[in-house]
């Protein structure tokens, strides 16, 4: 059992997409006799694509805090069972949000710092030592390479399968939340209703007023799209994800620009055209030489240009073909 290895080395092998396919192909038809935790995990690197280092390396607590999330919002929040017992991982939330009186009716984005940090450290040892390796034996070391050991943590993609994660994105999210819900109904016959919409609804979108006032303080008070001078009330001033959230599904603030309301509503779920991308990674090099903004805003500590591009370039294989620019 792969969770019984305290580290695994990422496979040297070079990779092709049909080498790839394969293991995700095989995992996905072995999924009936495995654990919903392996589903989180891939949840949670699905989430975290964007925010890997130059060595496509993440924390344990970049991947902890994502799967915690899905785990608190299917287990708290919508009261289902990830198994014959609320155990594991799943035991140490519901101890947690016990210990800690936290509404039941809160998603985990809606709860306080102190909170998220508590629920975090009471389930970390568990996901150390029982989610962080779940995947590393299902893909023989193709997906990630992982270390859990005190003094030498670290997580690692596969070069290739980080490409592939990037390029077919949505499909594979679309099959990891299908089998999770279709996992998660065998242990709750009756909430079989909507169950794939639980699953996927767990990225909540975030308030984004934070990020309007450090745009507006460091750049001219206008459209990034067309230019047009911007009313800095909140109704008029809008922040947009230059990526599409429902691609991301994270606000990184190197994704984010200032908008005008009809920019906004008319780009709508669009990918804006080539011109703008060159515009944003330029503004983005102002940002990243910010201490105190990268001290406040971690995206920004792993940012670099490349990652941007690389975005962009595979939105359009991911269902997002059409390029917008004002008035089109």
């Amino acid at each position: 059992m792969s969770w019984e290895i305290s580290h695994g080395p990422v496979s040297f092998r070079s990779l092709q997409e049909e080498d790839i396919w394969y293991q995700f192909t095989w995992f996905f038809y072995k999924s009936k006799k495995t654990q919903t935790y392996k589903f989180g995990l891939l949840k949670a690197l699905l989430e975290n694509l964007y925010n890997t280092d130059y060595h496509l390396e993440l924390t344990y607590n970049q991947i902890g805090y994502a799967f915690v999330k899905t785990y608190w919002n299917l287990v708290v929040r919508h009261g289902l069972k990830q198994g014959n017992q609320n155990s594991g991982v799943a035991g140490a939330i519901v101890k947690a949000q016990q210990e800690k009186q936290i509404p039941v009716t809160l998603s985990f984005d809606q709860l306080q710092m102190n909170d998220q940090i508590y629920v975090l450290e009471k389930a970390g040892p568990v996901m150390k030592k029982y989610v962080f390796g779940a995947l590393y034996s299902d893909f023989e070391g193709k997906l990630y390479g992982f270390d859990r050991r005190k003094h030498s943590e670290y997580f690692r993609f596969h070069p290739e399968a980080h490409i592939f994660l990037l390029k077919y994105q949505r499909l594979i999210t679309d099959l990891v939340n299908y089998h999770l819900a279709k996992m998660i109904e065998q242990y709750n016959p009756v909430s079989k209703d909507f169950l794939l919409e639980k699953v996927e609804s767990i990225a909540q979108r975030e308030s984004l007023s934070p990020y309007r006032e450090i745009l507006l303080s460091r750049f001219e008070n206008q459209c990034f799209y067309c230019g047009k001078a911007l009313n800095t009330s909140n109704a008029q001033t809008h922040v947009d994800h230059f990526i599409p959230w429902s691609l991301v599904q994270s606000d990184n603030i190197w994704n984010l620009v200032l908008s005008c309301r009809t920019c906004n509503l008319n780009k709508s779920d669009k990918v804006p055209e080539n011109y703008y991308l060159d515009q944003l990674v330029e503004r983005n090099e102002y940002l990243k030489v910010e201490e105190a903004l990268i001290h406040e805003d971690r995206s920004l500590y792993n940012y670099h240009s490349e990652k941007l591009k690389l975005l962009y370039q595979y939105s359009e294989q991911n269902g997002f073909e059409e390029r917008w620019s004002p008035g089109r």
